[in-house]
């Protein structure tokens, strides 16, 4: 029996000396020896005593070796669960608890803390660096460069990726190996990747993105990416005219935009420039265009789906809208208290079915439940609509999340903190348009009665407890919140008030 993702994404490429990744420091590594560094990772993980099934948390900073274990765990049998590095000790608990992960991969600068909490839930920790130092690479270093391939189906799990609703517990969506499959095989075809496309990759690994998007359409296609650590714009430019491609948040095109040298020569060989994880203001798609003659191509996706819709390759990239429903992805726009599909035009929730929509929440069978019909369409909790000429559109959300450069935002969990500390009565946190990130946070404090809260305590806090792309940009502090005849707080109306703090 085969191991469709291993088979397809990896295998493909076993022996096959073409670049693979191309690193910043003028290093290239090919599919072979990446592939050859992934059977030793997948040697020490079994030697370990991690079986079929088992889950392998990792924290790790992005480097040719933290995408090798991701090959690892698919060729293991394994189910692979990336975390943000920004996450602090006291968020990994629960993802590490919930998932019940065997083991934990980290940085070594935190082994310590993470071996004191990772003691207590029956899971061990192994360490990996950005330079690929660290315990697992010294493990792996004694393994042979081949490894018998773990059978597995279609159904088996491949992948958790943790997602925050408004209300709850973040919530662990099991993706199998078939959502990955076939999500990267429309894309590939759908954004005409080929095997002499070469790919700018700036994103991180933890995310949907730049793992499940990004790296596994180039791994489809057989071609090769410039893999950089993160988004740094000099490294960028200098690494434009070897590239085809690239794919980024909005926030990577205008700091782009915000700097000369990005002209239309420097952009003139490139293929296509794709962008998502959060809106594009239109006035970017414009200034963009005039620039260097490219309209980027937006799409639609999220944690729990992997890519829902895009802008076509051929045809008009309309701004404002997330193109159509990708091949085999249905879509539609429905009453949120009757379910009923509504007509086009209108606007309404957005359910989508397909096999790229994940199998449900782990352990969470109520959640699951409420969100995943039995039908098989799957409610987003986003609002839109499809215009005259089929064209989705994002008009907001049915809940609070926000979205701040590209990452989920959870506001209950920032108003937990900030409820707790001395002096307030109450706070709602919400998300205001930004004109880098395309939302940034905003805590609405309502002090106790005499009360004068010291933000600037509140901020310490907030640092200590949750990780940086959560901090509020400010806090604000109010009299009373805004309320509805059932007591409910109307963040739509704070949104609103502060809709152009950050304006311009």
């Amino acid at each position: 029996m085969p191991n469709p993702l291993y088979d397809e994404m990896f295998g493909a490429h076993a022996g096959a000396s073409t670049p693979f990744l191309m690193l910043a420091d003028g290093r290239v590594v090919t599919h072979a020896a990446f592939l050859e560094q992934a059977a030793r990772v997948a040697g020490a993980l079994t030697d370990a005593g991690l079986k079929p099934g088992d889950r392998v948390a990792a924290q790790i900073e992005k480097s040719p070796e933290a995408l090798a274990l991701y090959a690892a765990c698919a060729q293991a049998g394994l189910v692979f669960l990336p975390l943000n590095t920004a996450y602090t000790a006291d968020e990994l608990s629960y993802f590490i608890e919930n998932s019940g992960a065997s083991l934990i991969v980290c940085d070594a600068s935190n082994r310590d803390k993470l071996e004191a909490m990772a003691s207590g839930l029956g899971a061990n920790v192994d360490t990996l660096n950005a330079d690929g130092s660290g315990t697992l690479m010294d493990r792996a270093a004694g393994m042979s460069t081949s490894f018998a391939t773990v059978d597995r189906q279609g159904d088996d799990l491949a992948a958790f990726l943790y997602t925050s609703g408004t209300t709850g517990r973040s919530k662990g969506a099991m993706l199998t190996q078939d959502n990955l499959l076939s999500n990267a095989r429309t894309l590939a075809e759908e954004w005409r990747f080929q095997a002499d496309d070469v790919l700018l990759h700036a994103l991180p690994i933890f995310h949907t993105h730049g793992l499940f998007v990004a790296t596994n359409v180039m791994l489809a296609a057989g071609g090769s990416m410039i893999f950089l650590p993160r988004f740094d714009l000099d490294q960028i430019i200098a690494n434009m005219p070897a590239a085809t491609s690239m794919m980024g948040v909005p926030t990577f095109y205008r700091r782009l935009l915000g700097d000369d040298r990005f002209t239309s020569d420097l952009a003139a060989h490139m293929r296509l420039f794709i962008s998502g994880s959060a809106p594009l203001l239109a006035e970017t798609h414009v200034q963009f265009e005039t620039r260097t003659g490219h309209r980027i191509l937006e799409r639609y996706g999220m944690t729990e789906t992997n890519m829902n819709t895009s802008n076509p390759y051929d045809g008009e990239r309309r701004a404002g809208t997330v193109g159509f429903p990708l091949p085999g992805v249905e879509l539609k726009i429905t009453d949120a208290e009757t379910g009923e599909t509504i007509p086009d035009g209108e606007v309404g929730q957005i359910e989508v079915r397909g096999p790229n929509v994940f199998k449900g929440y782990w352990q969470m069978p109520e959640k699951t439940a409420a969100e995943l019909r039995v039908d098989g369409f799957f409610i987003t909790g986003d609002l839109g609509r499809i215009d005259e000429d089929g064209y989705v559109h994002i008009v907001g959300r049915n809940k609070d999340l926000i979205i701040s450069g590209g990452y989920n935002i959870y506001p209950k969990e920032i108003e937990l903190v900030l409820d707790d500390q001395p002096g307030v009565l109450e706070s709602a946190v919400i998300g205001v348009p930004h004109p880098d990130f395309g939302e940034t946070v905003v805590g609405v404090i309502v002090p106790e009665a005499g009360q004068i809260p010291d933000t600037e305590a509140m901020m310490d806090a907030v640092c200590q407890s949750l990780a940086r792309f959560k901090h509020p940009r400010t806090l604000v502090l109010l009299d009373e919140l805004p309320r509805n005849t059932m007591s409910k707080v109307q963040k739509n109306i704070l949104r609103d008030q502060y809709k152009d703090m950050f304006a311009g």
